[in-house]
């Protein structure tokens, strides 16, 4: 399972990693964000997609972007 989150200046590469991944046949989990909201906040998209992969480190991934280049 490969998780992605973003906040609105990672939307449109979150979407074309998912439409990627999705492609390749790999489970995928998107956690937000899903709509282009400039005041979202980019904690509240990452902190899931952290928690889940530290529940399941040995079958899962995250990937996160943003527009402070944290992910």
């Amino acid at each position: 399972m490969i998780y992605l989150a973003s906040d609105h200046a990672g939307l449109e590469s979150k979407e074309e990693i998912k439409k990627y991944l999705l492609g390749l046949g790999i489970e995928v989990e998107d956690m937000g964000a899903f709509s282009l909201d400039p005041e979202d906040d980019y904690p509240d998209f990452v902190r899931p997609v952290a928690e889940a992969v530290a529940n399941d480190p040995k079958r899962s991934r995250g990937i996160i972007m943003g527009g402070s280049g944290q992910g």
